[in-house]
């Protein structure tokens, strides 16, 4: 959709001038979102958690999605006082492709008329070892929360900023400040380049390496109106491995060359970068932040 629109390419050459540089050149300027609106999927603890507090200590409005973890009200609440923007939290089923495109267009009507931020973060882990033994059920949960996902927000968020691109306008009308290109970040792993051990998970390496191609195609499709990168985190100290025994995690540790796994807020910098003008040309790019686990 919109190729006839807003033409990329000409045949087989891409155009010239797809995009402009920002005027600015200095850091800090560039990583002001003052006045942006970001959504954050899975945002009610982990990842999600703190790559919100980052966009709201640079300025941006947030909304945060949470799937059952209602302390992402009160999350929501903190967020606000502390950094003065507007925050607030929304309960939603990733999985849905409707409803996710029904809470995106309401976050965009409710925070000022424009989107330029989205991280497409929710995700759950393969917990049943080998895919021989696991039941297809948990594999269809996996797939869809992980990578269906990703393409349901693309899409939403994706129709908006070429709105915005073509006509120049939040939804109200008004000129639309401050605006080059909206951000697509989506949490994809490094399971999507390696094959973890000591555990079985089939299921989630093959999600997230989806996740890293799908995003790198869709940086194509969005070029003149947005960009589309991914963060490929290694194991990180959030609830999603707390299933995972101890045991395995020391053998974790034993493979990552920094000798332990990360915090989620050394994941701050990474997701800033992408959602900010100082990253004005990356797109298709993939920031693996795993401690060197990939590298040896």
């Amino acid at each position: 959709m919109g190729g006839e629109k807003l033409p990329a390419m000409d045949g087989g050459n891409f155009n010239h001038h797809n995009t402009v540089a920002p005027k600015e050149e200095k850091v800090f300027p560039l990583f002001n979102n003052t006045g942006k609106t970001a959504i954050v999927s899975g945002a009610g603890a982990g990842i999600g958690l703190a790559v919100a507090q980052a966009l709201a200590e640079s300025g941006a409005n947030v909304a945060i999605w949470y799937h059952g973890n209602k302390q992402a009200l009160d999350r929501a609440e903190d967020i606000e006082k502390e950094y003065g923007v507007k925050c607030r939290a929304y309960q939603v089923d990733v999985r849905s492709q409707k409803h996710v495109k029904e809470v995106i267009d309401e976050i965009v009507k409710e925070f000022n008329g424009r989107l330029d931020i989205f991280v497409a973060n929710a995700g759950i882990p393969w917990s049943q070892g080998s895919f021989l033994d696991g039941e297809v059920e948990h594999y269809k949960n996996v797939m869809s929360t992980d990578m269906d996902s990703v393409y349901y927000c693309a899409y939403a968020a994706g129709l908006h900023w070429r709105r915005q691109k073509m006509e120049g306008t939040d939804l109200n009308g008004k000129k639309l400040e401050n605006f080059r290109l909206g951000s697509f970040i989506a949490t994809a792993s490094m399971s999507g380049h390696i094959v973890n051990i000591p555990q079985l998970q089939a299921a989630y390496n093959s999600a997230k390496a989806a996740v890293i191609q799908f995003v790198k195609s869709i940086a194509i499709d969005m070029v003149q109106f947005a960009r589309a990168n991914t963060v490929s985190p290694g194991y990180m100290g959030t609830e999603i491995s707390d299933y995972v025994p101890i045991a395995t995690k020391k053998i974790w540790r034993d493979k990552i060359p920094m000798g332990r796994v990360g915090e989620a807020h050394e994941l701050k910098g990474a997701f800033l970068y992408l959602a900010s003008d100082i990253s004005s040309y990356t797109t298709g790019s993939d920031i693996i932040v795993d401690g060197g686990y990939s590298i040896v």
